[in-house]
C-alpha cells in the first residue's frame, strides 16, 4: 500500500504555490496525498518567518499531527526552517528539517520515511542559496485561481526583515518558463493567475543579452496568452513603473487591483526601515493609479510599533492613511527578528501599545473597504465564483478584488460572471446577485467581457 502524505502552510502566496510543488513531488512518486488534518504516515510543514511566533505555531501543529498519529513521519521547512533549524530540530517529533536549497530536492535526503531517535538537518548559508523551482497553486477546492511564481529572493535590506536570509539573493525563472507554466494552468481549467514572488517587481532574466527581461516583458507575453484573468500580487511601489500601470489599465485580462506595502507613513520610521522610497512618491503613486484606472482597488502594508515609533510618529502614519485613497490595509504589528538592524533600535515599543495601535488601523481599515464596497453598490462587474459554499450562499472576487456572495446556484463556481452589487453594509462581503437574476447556461469568458455582449 501506498505511504500517504498531509501538507500544511503557514504564511505568504509564495509558500502557498511552493507547497503545491511538493505535494506534486511526492504525487510523481507514488504516495497519497491526503487533506491537513487527516492521519497521514508522512507530515510536511511549510514555515514562515514573518512574525515571532513561528516557534509556538511550529510547535502547536505538530503536537497536534502527532496526538493523531504517533508515527507520523515529520518534515519542517520554509523560511523558519532556513533561519533556525537547530530550534526546529529540538521540537519533539520532527524528523527532518529542509532549508531554502533543499526543500525541493527532497527525496534525495530521505527514502524510507521511518522514524529515528534524533532529527536530521539540512540547511545552506544564506549566500548559497541558489534554488528556485516553479511552483503554482489553487488557493480554493476546485481549480479557480493559481499562483504563479516568477522570482524569488531579495537584494533589498529593510531593516526589519529577514527574508534575505531566509530565501537568498534575487534570482528569476527564464520568461519562457514562466509563460509555459502559464499555459499549463490555463489548459488544468484555472480562470485566474496571480503572479507571486518575494519580490515580484524585482523580476529580472539576463537571456543572453546585457539587457535583462523585466516583469512588464512577463506581462505583455502573457497578455498573448488571453487567460481571463492575471492578477499581479505585492509589488513594491518603486517597481510599480507608469509602463505597468498602463498596461493594466487599457487590458482586459488584468486586474484592476495593485497592492503596495507602505510599512508607514512616517518620514522618519521609513528611514529607519531603509525603505526605497518616501511618502511624498508613495502618494503620487496612489494618486496616479486612481486617476489612471478609476475604481481600482489598492492595498497597503502597514507596520506599527517599529522602534522608536512615538506617539507623534504614530499619528503622522494614521494621518496619512486617513488622507490616503487606498481601498484596505493590512496590518502587521513589528516582530523583534535576529540578524536584522532593527532589532539594535533604541524605542521600543511596549507590546500592549502596539496591540492598541494595530487596533486602529484595522478598523482605519474595515472604514475603508467598507467605503469602497459602497462606491461600487449599484455597478455591474464580472466575479469569479469559487467553489466555497457556506449556508447556501458562494464566495468571489471582482477583478479590483470586492468579495461577494450570493445565493449558490449550480453552474456558478469557476465561472466569470456579471453580478449586480446592491448592498454593501459589511465590510467582509458585499451582497448582489447575478446579473439578470438568472442562472449561467452553457458561458464561456468570452462571452462576459462586457454585459450588454451577454446572453442568459
Amino acid at each position: 500500500m501506498a505511504k500517504s502524505v498531509s501538507l500544511h502552510t503557514l504564511g505568504c502566496k509564495l509558500n502557498y504555490s511552493e507547497t503545491s510543488t511538493l505535494a506534486g513531488k511526492f504525487n510523481s512518486n507514488g504516495f497519497e496525498l491526503k487533506e491537513y488534518g487527516e492521519k497521514s504516515d508522512i507530515f510536511v510543514l511549510n514555515t514562515c518567518s514573518v512574525t515571532d511566533n513561528a516557534d509556538k505555531e511550529c510547535r502547536q501543529i505538530i503536537r497536534s499531527v502527532l496526538n493523531k498519529n504517533p508515527i507520523t513521519y515529520i518534515i519542517v521547512t520554509g523560511c523558519y526552517a532556513q533561519l533556525q533549524p537547530n530550534e526546529i530540530a529540538e521540537i519533539h517529533g520532527v524528523d527532518l528539517v529542509l532549508g531554502a536549497n533543499e526543500k525541493f530536492r527532497l527525496f534525495d535526503y530521505v527514502n524510507d520515511f521511518e522514524k529515528k531517535e534524533l532529527s536530521c538537518v539540512f540547511t545552506s548559508p544564506s549566500n548559497e542559496i541558489t534554488n528556485l523551482d516553479y511552483a503554482y497553486s489553487s488557493d480554493v477546492e476546485f481549480r479557480t485561481r493559481a499562483f504563479l511564481k516568477i522570482q524569488d529572493g531579495c537584494d533589498y535590506n529593510c531593516s526589519f526583515c529577514t527574508i534575505p536570509l531566509a530565501r537568498g539573493k534575487s534570482r528569476s525563472l527564464p520568461l519562457n518558463t514562466v509563460i509555459e507554466n502559464a499555459k499549463k494552468l490555463l489548459e488544468l481549467g484555472y480562470k485566474e493567475i496571480v503572479l507571486t514572488g518575494v519580490n515580484t517587481g524585482d523580476y529580472k532574466y539576463y537571456n543572453g543579452s546585457a539587457k535583462p527581461e523585466k516583469l512588464i516583458d512577463i506581462l505583455y507575453d502573457l497578455e498573448k496568452l488571453n487567460i481571463p484573468r492575471i492578477r499581479i500580487s505585492s509589488i513594491e511601489p518603486n517597481l510599480l513603473t507608469d509602463e505597468i500601470i498602463n498596461l493594466v489599465s487599457s487590458s482586459n485580462n488584468f486586474c484592476k487591483h495593485f497592492h503596495i506595502p507602505l510599512q508607514s507613513g512616517d518620514p522618519e520610521t521609513l528611514k529607519l526601515m531603509r525603505r526605497r522610497y518616501n511618502r511624498d512618491m508613495y502618494k503620487e503613486l496612489i494618486e496616479k493609479i486612481n486617476n489612471k484606472i478609476p475604481g481600482a482597488g489598492i492595498g497597503a502594508d502597514v507596520i506599527i510599533g517599529f522602534p522608536g515609533e512615538t506617539d507623534e510618529r504614530f499619528s503622522n502614519t494614521l494621518k496619512f492613511l486617513k488622507e490616503l485613497n487606498v481601498s484596505y490595509l493590512h496590518v502587521f504589528s513589528y516582530s523583534e527578528r535576529r540578524n536584522t538592524y532593527a532589532v539594535t533600535l533604541p524605542g521600543r515599543v511596549d507590546i500592549n501599545i502596539r496591540k492598541q495601535r494595530s487596533k486602529v488601523l484595522r478598523e482605519l481599515s474595515n472604514s475603508k473597504r467598507l467605503k469602497f464596497y459602497q462606491k461600487n453598490s449599484e455597478n455591474i462587474q464580472n466575479v469569479l465564483f469559487e467553489s466555497v459554499k457556506e449556508d447556501g450562499y458562494i464566495y468571489g472576487f471582482t477583478d479590483n478584488y470586492i468579495k461577494v456572495r450570493t445565493k449558490y446556484k449550480e453552474g456558478i463556481e469557476n465561472n466569470i460572471l456579471p453580478f449586480k452589487i446592491t448592498e454593501s453594509e459589511n465590510y467582509l462581503y458585499a451582497e448582489g446577485d447575478i446579473f439578470n437574476n438568472k442562472p449561467p447556461k452553457n458561458l464561456s469568458y468570452e462571452n462576459i467581457q462586457t454585459t450588454e455582449r451577454i446572453t442568459l
